[in-house]
């Protein structure tokens, strides 16, 4: 276990603003090394680590794997890569996807978690969905600080709310307050490890060697969690449920992990891509039994024209049908979600 402070952050939409105002507020000469996730798309190139160094007085970059932690510097995820603290090392990998992401707050927080403990202090900052709630949990439940913007000042509130729905944090507070804030924590004496924490820290230990790339059926992963009726929306491997509080969230035998809430969109938009395909292979059929009819007709088969025509129309009512239910959940779905994010601001 590290003596020493170590700050992970976790953003998501809105994130670059915010931290370019959070490091533009800390001093030159401040000390302890800070971890960033902001969700960036996976093909694009990432200026973050330019935006931060010219905004703030620490250097910023995206690390290579296994470099040296070094203090009063930011190390921010690659696009499409975890980044991992482990011992005084860091780790940039490309091991499963959490909650639909790579780079994971969660992963992150975990393994901060696990090797710094009480040490850490967790902040989490504007974004949608639920990435990094299970992480700060793990945070908290090691020891250490948390964080939470508060979400009636965040540019978008659902990562900031969600966390607070499950994590009883240490601090919530506007943007503008946090770096302040940082300062003084990272001045105060080390809290001390908590004990009794055994076999969370062994879970923390497996779940980080699986984003690192480990091997997460080899080393048990179905034995973290209870056994579960679903299965992996990635793969379609078997997965367990696990307990974090009043938490819940998976993970599957090959590594892929997600909150009920990201679980739950994952099955929607699976349930919606197969519907469109049923739309699709319904449309073919009316096409081919168009065909089948036109070439009955040219040939003066009344009948049996009139039977394939009455067979498209039926299908084309069907077809018509499950395009409408598709539109209206579609826009009843949407419309929840805008809806729970005016409310939620």
């Amino acid at each position: 276990m590290s003596n020493s402070h170590v700050i992970v952050i976790g953003s998501s939409a809105g994130g670059v603003t915010a931290l370019q105002q959070l490091v533009a507020d800390l001093p030159s000469d401040f000390k302890v090394p800070i971890f960033i996730v902001q969700h960036v798309a996976a093909d694009v190139k990432s200026y973050l680590p330019e935006i931060l160094t010219q905004k703030g007085p620490l250097p910023a970059c995206h690390p290579k794997d296994g470099q040296l932690i070094l203090p009063g510097n930011i190390y921010l995820a690659p696009p499409d890569h975890h980044i991992l603290i482990e011992g005084g090392h860091i780790l940039v990998k490309q091991g499963p996807k959490e909650n639909r992401f790579r780079p994971s707050i969660d992963a992150l927080f975990r393994s901060a978690a696990y090797s710094y403990g009480p040490n850490v202090i967790g902040v989490i900052l504007t974004g949608m969905l639920d990435d990094g709630s299970s992480g700060m949990w793990s945070v908290q439940r090691m020891g250490g600080t948390t964080i939470v913007q508060d979400p009636i000042e965040a540019m978008y509130p659902s990562m900031p709310s969600s966390v607070l729905q499950y994590v009883d944090v240490d601090y919530l507070l506007p943007l503008d307050q946090i770096s302040a804030l940082l300062i003084e924590l990272t001045n105060k004496a080390m809290r001390a490890e908590q004990a009794g924490l055994e076999d969370e820290k062994q879970r923390l230990k497996l779940e980080t060697s699986i984003a690192a790339q480990g091997n997460g059926f080899e080393n048990g992963v179905l034995q973290i969690g209870e056994p579960s009726h679903f299965s992996c929306p990635d793969c379609g491997g078997a997965m367990v449920q696990i307990k974090e509080g009043s938490l819940l969230r998976f993970r599957c035998h090959t590594g892929h992990g997600f909150s009920s809430g990201s679980l739950l969109h994952e099955v929607k938009e699976t349930t919606e891509k197969k519907l469109w395909q049923s739309v699709r292979s319904m449309e073919e059929s009316i096409m081919l039994l168009n065909i089948i009819a036109n070439n009955l007709a040219e040939k003066g088969n009344e009948e049996a024209t009139a039977d394939f025509t009455s067979k498209a129309q039926t299908a084309t009512n069907s077809v018509n049908a499950l395009r409408a239910y598709l539109y209206e959940h579609l826009m009843t779905q949407t419309s929840t979600e805008i809806n729970s994010e005016i409310t939620q601001s």
